[in-house]
């Protein structure tokens, strides 16, 4: 008798272990995010984005002597070739940022090949030139849109005051410097989310580290991913102003639509990223101007949820939070989930490094639907 396998579903495999993982660790019920065991909280407070990227791709937080020379070897490979650059420029003006830099990184590999992926100085300068060429592509990207001339990098700079200086060609005041460089910790990794599961699943494939980051980039750029952050702003200049967010959150409820920046897959309670980001909301407000109708339409949106989904587990995830803290210091919409790509970079190249180790390319199954035995029937005799 043929044996038959009773299989159930599970839809978006949520709660589904895909791999084991020694990068990061998420408590949804206690709003606890480690990179390496080390508290992001603590990570945003006194590293900075390099010395975190190292962690998440070695293992540990760097001696002096290697953390300089991983700077070094960054900074030294921050400029993209020219015939690179030629190739943006006919891209077209009117495409997402996020589509530059999927079509970019992915260039990128034939003008640095990267076949054996398991010779460690490949994986190495591999590393070095994802985490430095993406700022320069997604800062590049935004002034060719704009018909300015890209700005080349400056190695006097720290990681974050450089890519600001691409992009808006002076440097940021140090509040701003930091909320950048926070702001790439932040969204450096959080285990085994759609992106780093596209970055594990294709880098199983032994595919080089340009294709895995690009399909991860692709895969980030949905609106139910790393696109949220975007949709936030948009959510909010709808509502247009503070008595309105009650009106237009109730009608989403009773539409039973998704609340943009609200809620997430893991975290029950608050979650630790935001957290850390409205504190810099609150210094925005004491050193600059911020736009004050964005803050009190987000300060009204938190108490609608708070009193109504509270309750249910549901919070103001990284987001939200990152999208205020993005227009507060003046970053184009368009370019939040290019810079969220940025920061995540270590983690999907932590994630690519760690598969590797003991590698066995994915073939999940699937529980099959559809018709069987189906007769064949010619062209002329079908209605």
């Amino acid at each position: 008798m043929e044996e038959r396998m009773i299989m159930d579903v599970v839809p978006g495999l949520e709660g589904i272990p895909a791999a084991e993982s020694a990068i990061s660790f998420i408590d949804g019920e206690a709003g606890i995010l480690e990179y390496r065991g080390v508290s992001v909280e603590a990570l945003a407070e006194k590293s900075n984005f390099l010395e975190t990227a190292y962690l998440l791709i070695f293992g540990e937080l760097p001696t002096r002597l290697e953390y300089d020379r991983f700077r070094a070897d960054v900074t030294n490979h921050t400029r993209l070739k020219f015939k690179i650059l030629r190739m943006m420029e006919w891209l077209p003006e009117g495409g997402h940022p996020m589509h530059y830099l999927q079509a970019v990184t992915s260039a990128m590999g034939m003008y640095y090949p990267a076949r054996d992926t398991l010779d460690p100085q490949v994986r190495y300068l591999s590393c070095v030139r994802l985490i430095a060429k993406l700022p320069t592509i997604v800062a590049a990207c935004h002034r060719l849109k704009h018909g300015d001339a890209p700005i080349q990098p400056r190695n006097d700079l720290s990681f974050a005051a450089n890519f600001y200086y691409m992009l808006f060609e002076r440097e940021p005041s140090p509040l701003v410097e930091k909320i950048l460089d926070v702001m790439l910790i932040l969204h450096a990794d959080h285990t085994m989310n759609a992106s780093t599961f596209s970055a594990r699943v294709v880098g199983s494939t032994l595919a080089d580290p340009y294709t895995i980051v690009s399909s991860a980039i692709g895969t980030l750029s949905g609106p139910l991913h790393g696109g949220a952050n975007e949709e936030v702003v948009h959510m909010l200049a709808e509502i247009g102003s503070k008595e309105n967010v009650r009106p237009y959150l109730e009608g989403k409820l009773g539409r039973k639509e998704k609340i943009m920046g609200i809620g997430h897959r893991v975290y029950k309670t608050r979650d630790p990223r935001g957290v850390v980001l409205k504190e810099f909301i609150k210094q925005l407000l004491a050193h600059q101007d911020v736009e004050r109708k964005t803050l009190e339409i987000s300060e009204e949106i938190e108490a609608f949820v708070a009193e109504r989904l509270g309750p249910k587990g549901l919070h103001p995830n990284v987001d939200f939070h990152s999208g205020i803290v993005f227009k507060g210091i003046g970053i184009p919409t368009d370019l939040f989930t290019p810079i969220f790509a940025m920061g995540r970079v270590a983690g999907w190249l932590a994630h690519w490094m760690e598969q590797l180790r003991t590698n066995r390319i994915y073939r999940p199954t699937q529980k099959y639907n559809g018709k069987r035995g189906v007769v064949y029937t010619p062209i002329e005799e079908r209605g």
